[in-house]
Order: structure tokens, then sequence, then C-alpha cells
């Protein structure tokens, strides 16, 4: 019991100091200093690979605006591989980091860890070297990624969406196209998978569906709340979801006019 106490009283000073040295910062800035001196604590007084993982998803998670910071989740990841280097998804998890900052070669090799150390990966490694292949431009074996991706969890619209991207990009529209489709029978209002069912239609030439769809994934695109885009892109900053909500409508605008010009070129030639 003495032992206890001694630990209760060191944690409070902590947390008392912690806050004051930040004075005058707001309640829940002070909250926040407050929790991340906890969490130093009682990692420092019971080192665990488990807690140091949980406390990293903390800080890597869209939902906690007030908690997210992208370098102390790195820093709890980092000390959780420490602690136990097979530690389920810590791997991952840096690989979405590296990937954020746009870090691709960095983020494909602990992705790699991740999927020869853990016995069990998840299906979302698989997604996400997929997605860390696609931008490197290694689509073949980016396609090759979604396709297992899919076989373990096949009913994602996300996975359908980047699936068929990489697709498109490897010059095969038209099995991108059999994909979005499969996507849209179960989230016909997506506004992800209508604008990739535009992309493909319109490499397959059929520029009047392009139009159409993209019409479409634009509309639902302004119903779009950031909490919608915060489910879609769950590692990203909260801060920025509105500005990924208007990115994603001025993409899908940009397809609507290329896809507008080409409809209306045929009608406006002289004979």
């Amino acid at each position: 019991m003495k032992h206890s106490s001694s630990v209760e009283q060191f944690l409070i000073l902590t947390i008392i100091a912690s806050s004051a040295a930040m004075l005058p910062l707001t309640l829940s800035e002070i909250h926040l200093g407050a929790t991340r001196a906890w969490e130093n604590t009682v990692l420092s007084l019971n080192p665990s690979a488990e807690r140091a993982y949980a406390y990293g998803v903390v800080h890597f998670s869209s939902s906690q605006r007030d908690a997210y910071d992208i370098d102390r989740a790195e820093y709890f990841f980092r000390r959780a591989i420490a602690l136990n280097n097979r530690q389920p998804l810590a791997y991952h998890q840096l690989a979405r980091i590296a990937f954020l900052r746009g870090e691709f070669s960095q983020a494909m090799t602990y992705i790699n860890n991740e999927l020869f150390l853990n016995p069990e990966p998840s299906p979302s490694s698989y997604y996400m070297r997929g997605l860390i292949r696609g931008y490197m431009g290694d689509y073949p074996e980016a396609v090759t990624d979604y396709q297992m991706y899919l076989t373990r969890k096949p009913a994602n619209w996300a996975g359908f969406n980047d699936f068929a991207w990489v697709l498109v990009k490897d010059n095969r529209p038209a099995e991108a196209w059999e994909i979005v489709l499969h996507g849209l029978a179960s989230y016909p209002t997506n506004p992800w998978l209508l604008n990739t069912g535009a992309i493909a239609s319109y490499e397959l030439g059929e520029t009047e569906r392009a139009r159409s769809m993209a019409l479409d994934a634009a509309r639902f695109a302004l119903a779009l709340s950031e909490k919608d885009w915060l489910v879609a892109y769950p590692g990203n900053d909260p801060a920025v979801a509105q500005e990924g909500i208007s990115t994603l409508y001025t993409a899908i605008m940009q397809n609507i006019h290329r896809a507008s010009v080409v409809t209306a070129t045929p009608a406006t030639q002289t004979p």
C-alpha cells in the first residue's frame, strides 16, 4: 500500500507540474498535457508493448481530434517494437505514418516487416502494401495485394475503389470497371466509387457514362460530412477533413469537365 501511495503521489505531482508549466493554456490543452504526462509516467513505471501500442493508436485516430498527434503516435509505436519486435500491427502503423508523409520506400520496409513478422497478418496490411505499391507505380504487384485483401475482406468499398484505381493505372480499365460495379452493388451512393467508375468509363471511351457517373459522384460528394471523410481516411489529421472533401469534389468536377468536353466535341465539329 505504501508503494502504491507513493506512485499515486508521484503521478499527481507530475500532472500538476506539467499543467502549471503550460499556463496560460486552454483547459483542453492542459488536459491533453496532463494526459501525456500520465501516459509517459505509466509506461515508464510499467513498460508494456501492448500499452505503448494502445497509446499510439489513440494519437493516430482521426476520431480523437484533440489527441491526434502523428509524431507522438510514431514514438509509441516505436516503443512498442522496442519492447516486443513482434508486436502485432506496430510496423503496420509505422507504414501508415510513413505513407502519409510521402516516404514510400520507408513505408514499404515497414509493411514488409509487418507481413514477415506477424504470423497472422491483418488483411489491412495487404491493403496497405497495395496502396504503397500503387503510389510507387508498381501497379501489377499492387493488384496482387488488393486481390489478397479482398479475398480476406470482400465487403469493403475502399478496397474495391483502390483496387479499381490501380487497375486503371495499369491500363486495365475494363477490369477496373467490373470491380467498380461489384462495389456499387453494395455502395451505390459512394462518391469515391462513382468517381473511379467515371474514370474507368472515360478510359473505355464511354464518355456519356463517365459524365453521368461523375455528376452522381459530385452530388453525393456535396453531402459528405467531415465525419464521413474521417471514416474513409481514419489515420489522417482531423484538421484537414474539410480540405480533403474539397479536394475530392475538385477532382470530380475535373472529370465532369473532361467527359463533357469529349462528349460535346462531335456536335461542334463542322462537316
